[in-house]
């Protein structure tokens, strides 16, 4: 396989980018337009993302690239929409260009499931059929951006799969999302820091696949999804919080004392969220393999090697 990956040095990127090289594939990795490990590629600009494909000729884009914090599309959702929207409105229509002269590569394109938003508790565990509900900028820009690659699909004919991806952790996660945050926090007590360790709401329950897991899903949906099809990519499993914290705190076995933070609360919360992978499991064959208690150990382990005294 030739890859093209936009978003290559980010998270998920990274490991995606190191799995398909691992197993013998070509990836060609694709930054923001300041990155100087990656090609600089700006999706505000087609001719950017043109020259990425011609110099890549791949078989398959995974477009990673994208704003993806929530409390950042609240600050400033025009960037959102501009970064995932627009970004993404470019990449198709680059790629249409391209397969003006070369073979079409399919796009495998990261979504989230945040655009299922607010939903019943009977509507648990979240189904592709399940009606959208987007509740913050960040879920209006994925399911927006879901939309317009459907429609090129059907006017243009992009071979698009679209990946709808719940909560993932794993080590090297920035510390801005929650389970990262917390052993970022916990590494600093090992150390010898204060001892107070700030959360937000720990009862909300939440879907957690580790992002090897992630990964794996992709690389299976690129070459055995269906055209125009969107796959949950999920556990299928739904932790609180507060147990994510427990496996951290045991791991890393200091005293501590946990305190909220009002800061840390969002408007949008919802106390439930847990997928259905099904269709990605008849579709693929894939299963999760990464425990989620192995997973919490590895965060913590590598927020512990990784901090500076």
């Amino acid at each position: 396989m030739r890859a093209l990956v936009t978003g290559a040095t980010g998270f998920v990127g990274t490991y995606l980018t190191n799995a398909l090289r691992s197993q013998g594939d070509e990836a060609f990795a694709c930054g923001g337009p300041h990155d100087d490990h990656a090609f600089p590629l700006d999706l505000g600009d087609v001719s950017t993302i043109r020259a990425a494909l011609d110099l890549a000729r791949p078989d398959v884009v995974f477009h990673l690239a994208a704003q993806t914090f929530v409390p950042d599309s609240l600050q400033t959702p025009q960037a959102t929409y501009d970064a995932n929207v627009i970004g993404t409105a470019n990449v198709a229509r680059a790629i249409r260009e391209y397969s003006e002269t070369e073979r079409m590569p399919r796009l495998l394109f990261t979504s989230s499931a945040e655009v299922y938003g607010k939903q019943p508790e009977t509507a648990f565990p979240l189904r592709e059929s399940t009606a959208l509900s987007p509740a913050n900028p960040y879920a209006a820009s994925k399911a927006a951006a879901e939309m317009l690659l459907l429609g090129e699909a059907s006017s243009f004919g992009l071979d698009v799969v679209i990946a709808r991806a719940f909560n993932h952790i794993g080590p090297g996660q920035s510390d801005r999302f929650v389970v990262s945050n917390f052993a970022a926090q916990l590494a600093k007590i090992a150390r010898g820091g204060n001892s107070v360790l700030y959360v937000g709401n720990l009862d909300a329950k939440r879907d957690f696949l580790d992002v090897r897991d992630v990964v794996r899903a992709y690389l299976d949906l690129a070459s055995e999804g269906l055209a125009g099809e969107t796959y949950n990519v999920c556990s299928g499993l739904a932790y609180p919080i507060r147990d994510a914290l427990r496996e951290l705190i045991i791991a890393a076995h200091v005293p501590v004392e946990v305190r909220e933070d009002p800061a840390r609360m969002r408007p949008s919360d919802v106390p439930l969220f847990v997928g259905d992978n099904t269709k990605l499991r008849a579709a693929t064959g894939w299963e999760p393999q990464i425990p989620f208690r192995t997973s919490i150990r590895d965060i913590y382990e590598a927020a512990r090697t990784t901090s500076a005294p």
